[in-house]
């Protein structure tokens, strides 16, 4: 057993949906799913208001740069006109900004506005920093250390990017980091794979597809985890459920590669299946 968790336990939280790290920053933010705030552990009700919300998510998004505060109040206020614009987004930064915290939320100059990263814990930051950690690195490649960091992280995904939001800087961020997620679900099927962790890994291939049921990949490794836990018949009932996703999602049928494994699962010939071999 690897140790892999898929879902984080009890004692990783501080408060509902709220992992412990969080503790250690004096704001802390879930973008994943609903948009949720908290400072100094307590939820922050001042930013129930929508505006708020997407002013602070934007630039919680973008928070490794600076933005000039006119073409920030064009991106937000886009049906106003420019001086409105600005004006609206003056009154909003003024009311996020708290002249006692001795951690200041924004570091805003006359011209230009920017989160303040030393102060906040966001959970799109811990999911992006985790991959950018084993982006390079294939899943059956892993090490444990690494492999509960991908873990931990595909467990703060509570759902896709503040969930109901239409804005076109949303959307496109939402569809990024969707596919970081699965691509780490993905990276977790391998590593489970090359340790023995069958069962485990069927629950990070079944996450996955829920996600996204026409990823053939995912299938192809829930087949050979299938086949390697002892399970040649939930094998082939994979193949067929991969078969029909693609079809009705897609209009194409399986590729080679899926093909392939499913008459070597077919044989059922002891050593069939070749090793990953970094597939």
């Amino acid at each position: 057993m690897v140790g892999v968790s898929t879902s984080l336990a009890p004692e990783f939280l501080f408060g509902k949906d709220w992992p412990i790290d969080a503790s250690c920053r004096p704001y802390s933010f879930l973008l994943l799913g609903r948009f949720q705030a908290r400072r100094e552990f307590s939820d922050w009700g001042q930013l129930e208001g929508r505006k708020m919300q997407e002013i602070l998510s934007y630039l919680l998004l973008f928070r490794n740069r600076p933005h000039q505060r006119e073409v920030l109040a064009g991106t937000l206020w886009g049906s106003s006109s420019g001086p409105r614009s600005r004006k609206n987004l003056r009154q909003s930064l003024w009311h996020l900004q708290d002249k006692g915290d001795s951690t200041p939320l924004l570091l805003v100059e006359k011209e230009w506005v920017q989160v303040n990263r030393k102060g906040i814990w966001l959970d799109v930051a811990e999911l992006e920093s985790a991959f950018q950690s084993v982006q390079s690195t294939p899943g059956e490649q892993l090490a444990g250390d690494q492999a509960k960091t991908v873990a931990a992280a595909v467990d703060l995904y509570r759902g896709d990017l503040l969930e109901g939001w239409n804005e076109e800087w949303c959307v496109f961020e939402r569809e990024r980091l969707r596919a970081v997620q699965l691509t780490m679900l993905e990276k977790l099927l391998g590593y489970c794979e090359a340790t023995g962790s069958f069962e485990e890994g069927l629950l990070y291939g079944e996450r996955l597809l829920r996600s996204d049921r026409a990823h053939e990949r995912a299938h192809w490794r829930m087949m050979r985890l299938s086949y390697l836990a002892g399970d040649r018949t939930g094998a082939l009932r994979q193949y067929e459920k991969c078969r029909a996703a693609l079809a009705e999602e897609l209009g194409v049928s399986p590729g080679r590669v899926t093909r392939d494994l499913y008459d070597q699962i077919c044989a059922d010939v002891e050593g069939a299946l070749a090793p990953l071999g970094g597939h």
